[in-house]
């Protein structure tokens, strides 16, 4: 009799892993994909600044226009 419940419980956890295992595999990787974007320090304030909005200008990043041109002078 408890074979039988032992049996029958390996098998449901069986299918779990085969069925929704790779589903949570997924969305796991999705997530991570997302995370891409890097935060850089502006050099003249020291703020920090995602690659994507900050102003790239001689191998660095700024986060606005005028730490930009504070920087050229």
């Amino acid at each position: 009799m408890i074979f039988k419940i032992l049996s029958i419980l390996a098998v449901i956890f069986l299918v779990y892993l085969v069925f929704f295992k790779k589903d949570r595999e997924k969305s796991v990787k999705v997530d991570e994909e997302k995370i891409e974007d890097e935060m850089v320090e502006c050099p003249t304030c020291g703020t920090y600044v995602s690659k994507k909005e900050g102003i790239l200008s001689n191998g660095y990043y700024y986060c606005s226009k005028e730490c930009l041109e504070k920087k050229k002078r």
